[in-house]
């Protein structure tokens, strides 16, 4: 189906689910960003990744889902907010029915999703993927939606763009880290390590003691400062994490001043280890080193949610091939300390 106009004045990327899921959108605006410099690149997102969404250099305009606490009728008021900004096309990265049925009562006249559930039935393109599969990693599904879109519009990308996606001032983020530094009495020249024992709740993660085994084994611990970090409700697993890394003095950071400041915490972390979980996410964002504790199960493999961090920066771990899918207590959490201390400290 040809388009009206091969140069899209606005075009809108829906990905209004969880933190992590949103961050690894990011490859996809920065395509869009890089192939249609001059169209404005809108995001629909929920009130949680707002300031990440606002963060984005290659999000022009962010737009609030009413949700759906209201049923159809924020449905309805989503519709009016549609018609109102006079889309050209839409690019939905994970479609619901009630998403769906929005944008065709919108009627933009570019409708993309995957070929998946019955919201599919709500657009005029749609591209197969069995995501389920876990063949490729999900930002690299959400892209190839983008890239799905341009071809439509003769543009074909030579290139991708390559992290970092999520980049902050150089200056304010030296500046935070040696604030932190100074009140926590921790020597410059260190490396932190943080370690988010939190979890989003999505995938199993590994316990408080098996973060703490890990923590106690990694080598070097003159080179590196134990920063163990939470954001709203996780509070108990990092004081519980503290309590058994005493002797390893650790520093722990309680996010209070909202999700942006968090993340620009992450941007001066050495090496971020933590299960699949949003934050994982922004750091790969930021293209930290990060450590990550993945289930063997098929739609939540390493494979499929790995950070978008360079390969050099990344290291993936899960249960062996003889223990249960999800069996996370059979982690070679030993074995994991090793490597991270050999390839990212």
């Amino acid at each position: 189906m040809p388009l009206k106009q091969s140069k899209p004045k606005k075009i809108l990327v829906v990905r209004n689910d969880k933190l992590g899921d949103f961050m690894l959108s990011f490859p996809t605006f920065a395509l869009l960003k890089q192939c249609l410099p001059s169209t404005e690149i809108h995001a629909l997102v929920q009130p949680y990744t707002l300031p990440m969404a606002d963060s984005c250099s290659y999000i022009d305009n962010v737009i609030i889902d009413p949700g759906v606490e209201s049923g159809f009728m924020s449905t309805q008021l989503l519709v009016r907010m549609l018609k109102t900004a006079q889309y050209d096309a839409v690019i939905t990265l994970y479609s619901t029915t009630r998403i769906g049925l929005a944008v065709a009562m919108a009627a933009i006249p570019y409708r993309l999703a995957p070929a998946t559930k019955i919201a599919q039935l709500f657009y005029n393109r749609r591209l197969k993927q069995r995501r389920s599969r876990s063949e490729k990693p999900e930002y690299v599904y959400n892209r190839d939606l983008a890239e799905y879109y341009l071809n439509d519009i003769q543009i074909n990308p030579e290139t991708y763009p390559q992290s970092p996606y999520l980049i902050f001032p150089e200056s304010e983020i030296r500046s935070l880290r040696n604030t932190f530094c100074e009140q926590h009495a921790i020597a410059t020249d260190k490396n932190l390590v943080f370690i988010h024992p939190g979890s989003g709740g999505s995938a199993n993660n590994l316990s408080v003691s098996q973060y703490a085994q890990l923590a106690h084994a990694m080598r070097k611990k003159e080179e590196w400062q134990l920063v163990i970090s939470a954001g709203p409700g996780e509070e108990k697993q990092a004081k519980g994490l503290a309590s058994l890394t005493n002797e390893l003095s650790p520093v722990v950071y309680i996010s209070t001043e909202g999700l942006e400041q968090f993340a620009k915490h992450l941007a001066f972390a050495d090496v971020f280890i933590s299960g699949s979980t949003g934050p994982l996410h922004i750091a790969g964002a930021l293209d930290r080193a990060t450590a990550a504790f993945y289930t063997r199960r098929r739609s939540a493999t390493s494979l499929r949610w790995q950070t978008m961090s360079n390969d050099s920066h990344r290291l993936a771990f899960s249960p062996p091939e003889a223990a249960e899918q999800e069996d996370m207590s059979s982690v070679d959490v030993v074995g994991a300390a090793q490597q991270i201390s050999e390839k990212l400290l």
